[in-house]
């Protein structure tokens, strides 16, 4: 499955289960861990589990069975592994405190900054 598809399937999936917020972040330049991440919200434990399973679920009937699912029998926090993309599922509050979409964003905007020239 190429990564735009896997993608859409994800955002799809999230969707399906109305998934609040969902964020994509092209994280090619900065590791090689994977090539996207994409966050979303779930309004509860039981909505952060559902999100995951969903996903977790329509992967596999695509062929593409997830390298790990961490983080579901908290609720707070549920990280789909699909290789190329890694979907981080979490409740508000959580999402807030970590934060990831700032993080990846200063790290694209320091590694940016260092690639300027200097006069």
């Amino acid at each position: 499955m190429q990564t735009d598809e896997l993608i859409t399937l994800v955002n799809n999936a999230l969707e399906e289960l109305k998934a609040k917020e969902i964020v994509q972040i092209d994280v090619r330049e900065q590791t090689s861990i994977t090539d996207y991440m994409m966050i979303a919200s779930g309004t509860s434990s039981r909505h952060v589990s559902a999100l995951s399973d969903n996903v977790v679920e329509k992967a596999k009937l695509a062929g593409n069975k997830p390298l790990g699912v961490e983080g579901k029998a908290g609720g707070e926090w549920v990280l789909v592994d699909l290789g190329d993309v890694v979907v981080h599922i979490m409740q508000p509050a959580t999402r807030q405190f970590y934060d990831l979409e700032r993080l990846w964003e200063s790290a694209e905007s320091r590694r940016a900054a260092a690639q300027q020239p200097t006069e």
